[in-house]
């Protein structure tokens, strides 16, 4: 029978944290909030799962809208836990159903009269409601979890099938959403808020994840003896590409691999914890990398203009001649 993997306080290794717990349970409180005070009440559907929810709820009344984001996020889940495992799924699984109970919890108070809805100025909804999703699911995304819906279903086409781009699968997903919001209501302009919302909402994702400048990440420096394992791990879990470099103890002169790895901001935990689970006593430094280019992260900027630079060039000359 296998052990499970303890630190040295014999505590499990991957078990999830307090503060995990905290920082999800935040994250689904304002991602609760978002969808019953603004989205919801002024039939805008921002895409995905949520947003489909959104449109079945307004159509047929039959379910809470917690409720009918829980039931359609089964399936996805039943299918992610066969595709990607149950261990990789475990919080996600968990975010949904405490974001679904919120939001059922949050209608609950507002028919109380305890909870009161904007509805009002579109413009005002998708911002807001935007902002305030947003830094919900920042939160979420930041502790390695996620709310279900169309990100897994997006990372189990990428694991099958490559050459199909995560991000751009859920954004024709979220454009489908989108263009069927405005045959369900009939009007063309909760669309139009519809789409506001989804960019303030990725936006405001972008920035409490990756700061200012998207081309940030974090660099990984991780000496291990269990280089091999951890390499595995990452490569399959974090999806994100290893370097192995050849290096001499300081102490014992004796030959070591240390890991090299460039993630980003919000997947820092996770790798992190992936790495404690395989090597409790592995030594790991985290630094920041301004810029990160390449597959995986941003793309090289298009080559530069020979203009611009025959138009410097003149200017300086000029400038020279000016001196002179």
């Amino acid at each position: 029978m296998s052990k499970i993997k303890r630190d040295k306080r014999g505590k499990r290794a991957d078990r999830i944290k307090f503060t995990d717990i905290l920082i999800i349970f935040a994250g689904c409180i304002l991602y609760a909030l978002s969808v019953v005070l603004f989205t919801s009440p002024n039939n805008i559907a921002p895409g995905g799962v949520i947003g489909i929810s959104t449109l079945l709820n307004y159509t047929f009344e039959f379910l809470p809208l917690g409720t009918m984001t829980l039931v359609l996020n089964i399936p996805i889940f039943i299918w992610g836990g066969i595709a990607l495992g149950w261990r990789y799924l475990s919080r996600s699984v968990i975010c949904s159903v405490v974001s679904s109970v919120l939001m059922d919890t949050c209608s609950v108070f507002v028919d109380k009269g305890f909870l009161t809805p904007y509805i009002g100025d579109g413009l005002l909804v998708s911002v807001f409601g935007g902002l305030i999703c947003g830094a919900g699911l920042a939160l979420i995304f930041y502790r390695g979890a996620s709310t279900g819906g169309t990100d897994i279903v997006a990372r189990i086409m990428h694991v099958k099938s490559p050459h199909i781009s995560q991000g751009k699968f859920m954004m024709g997903v979220d454009g489908l959403v989108v263009i069927i919001s405005a045959f369900v209501y009939g009007n063309v302009e909760n669309a139009l808020y519809a789409i506001i919302c989804i960019f303030v909402m990725s936006k405001a994702i972008d920035t409490i994840l990756y700061g200012v400048s998207k081309n940030n990440g974090k660099l990984l420096f991780v000496v291990t003896s269990k280089y091999d394992e951890v390499t595995d791990t990452i490569l399959r879990k974090v999806d994100r590409g290893v370097t192995l470099l050849k290096a001499e103890g300081g102490f014992r002169r004796d030959d070591k691999r240390v890991i090299l790895c460039a993630v980003r901001s919000n997947q820092v935990h996770m790798t992190n914890q992936y790495i404690h689970q395989v090597d409790p006593e592995a030594f790991v430094i985290v630094t920041t990398a301004n810029t990160i280019k390449g597959r995986g992260f941003y793309a090289y900027d298009e080559a530069p203009n020979p203009a611009v630079y025959e138009n410097l060039d003149a200017l300086t000359e000029s400038a020279g001649d000016k001196d002179a």
